[in-house]
């Protein structure tokens, strides 16, 4: 029987400062796939130097330019990367060897986050940050939410184990960054919300998840060790909801 064949993933907005070094460490998959969205840099030109495989549009939804991307894929699994990630020769030769062997249909990958230079492993959870994600996955498996940010996920078949190597998440250069993201994940949320008549539960419930989220982050999740990184994680994750809340009750945009 002949190899699977593996389609890499990568669905980008206006990145052309990353979008090279993201591209160069996927040439180990049979095809790449680049969604471009509303982009307007130079990101398509570099991106072509990698790939023919190129899906230019415009769309509001997270989930809808996600499944558009899927789409496109001709492989029998994808992987899923941002960006912002690169895959390790470690983790390129176990995915490899995992869609060669597995009876599987979905596997989780661990991720290493960085914030500039400094690698930030624990704390991260909350819809602020991931410490793994479903990224590899046969072809039909997995099906996005229609959501702006973070959407659900659908499956079929199987989840396999978690994969041992890494994928580098160069995810914020600074805290000013991590905040910027923090205004940007809620403002987007509270779109959501207001699509569906909703605000994220009362204020007097999202101050509890306040503290349910900081106490996961910091002390179950071990933020703590990372200092004052992990402090501002565990701060920026319990905000996340009661922004999003916010914004969806007081404002109409």
């Amino acid at each position: 029987m002949s190899a699977p064949r593996l389609s890499a993933l990568v669905v980008v907005h206006n990145e052309e400062k990353r979008i090279a070094a993201c591209l160069d460490r996927l040439r180990f998959a049979d095809e790449i796939v680049v969604v471009l969205d509303k982009c307007s840099d130079g990101t398509k030109a570099i991106a072509a130097t990698y790939t023919d495989h190129l899906l230019e549009g415009s769309w509001d939804l997270e989930g809808d330019r996600r499944n558009a991307g899927i789409a496109q894929c001709s492989g029998d699994w994808v992987l899923e990367v941002d960006a912002d990630e690169h895959v390790t020769p470690e983790l390129a030769a176990e995915i490899r060897a995992t869609i060669a062997t597995t009876p599987f249909d979905w596997h989780e990958i661990l991720v290493d986050n960085y914030i500039g230079e400094r690698l930030v492993r624990h704390g991260w959870g909350g819809s602020f940050g991931k410490a793994a994600y479903p990224g590899l996955f046969r072809k039909g498996a997995k099906i996005w939410g229609r959501d702006r940010v973070h959407p659900s996920l659908t499956w079929t078949g199987r989840r396999g184990p978690m994969l041992s190597a890494r994928i580098n998440h160069y995810v914020d250069r600074n805290i000013s960054d991590m905040i910027r993201r923090l205004d940007s994940y809620s403002t987007a949320k509270a779109r959501d919300l207001r699509d569906r008549g909703q605000t994220w539960g009362s204020t007097a419930s999202n101050v509890r998840r306040m503290v349910s989220r900081f106490w996961k982050c910091y002390v179950s999740r071990q933020g703590y060790r990372e200092g004052g990184y992990g402090f501002i994680i565990a701060v920026c994750a319990a905000l996340y909801p009661m922004l999003s809340h916010l914004k969806a009750k007081l404002e109409k945009e």
